[in-house]
């Protein structure tokens, strides 16, 4: 299976990161807003997006993580991440986590690409078990987390410590057999 294949959609489809995408890569994760809730050092330059982007290949290769860039079509621009982290293939199971530049919120992407790495996980992959956690306060994408099927198990106090305060985290859970019983009745 290769890693990191693209993956289409509508309007939109998940690829592998490279070299071109560091201003993509730098608008998501440079933004103090968009990781103000992630665990996630801040890529300013594009020397730190490159640095990132070659961190991830080596993660892929090593089947530690798999993030892929969501690029718009038509044209190529990356406006955020889709990923699966934490893989445990002896256990078939994951940790989903996706991050939006800001002027790209609002407009179904972020719901779009989750879909997509959930069918690649649950088919391709023959994952059990996807889990995220999210920060109470982080409302959009508690909702697109239950919108999609996962169920809420629990709350972690103080789990993370970011940009200097402590932070809850929200733990969610989708089983491959809810997400399938979930695309039968949708269609």
């Amino acid at each position: 299976m290769d890693r990191l294949p693209t993956i289409p959609g509508r309007g939109l489809r998940l690829r592998e990161l490279g070299a071109s995408d560091a201003a993509g890569v730098r608008a998501v994760f440079g933004d103090p807003e968009v990781l103000r809730t992630m665990p996630v050092r801040p890529r300013t330059t594009d020397a730190e997006a490159l640095e990132m982007i070659e961190g991830l290949r080596g993660l892929a290769a090593r089947d530690e993580l798999y993030q892929w860039g969501i690029a718009l079509d038509p044209g190529d621009e990356v406006i955020g991440t889709v990923t699966l982290a934490s893989i445990e293939l002896e256990h078939r199971r994951a940790e989903i986590g996706f991050a939006l530049a800001r002027e790209h919120r609002g407009q179904g992407h972020a719901s779009a690409a989750v879909q997509l790495v959930l069918g690649h996980a649950f088919e391709a992959m023959a994952l059990h078990r996807i889990e995220a956690d999210v920060d109470p306060r982080n409302g959009p994408s508690i909702a697109l987390l239950e919108r999609v099927g996962f169920r809420r198990e629990g709350l972690q106090l103080q789990r993370w410590l970011l940009h200097g305060e402590w932070q809850d985290a929200l733990l969610f859970g989708l089983l491959a057999p809810w997400w399938r019983q979930l695309r039968g009745r949708a269609g």
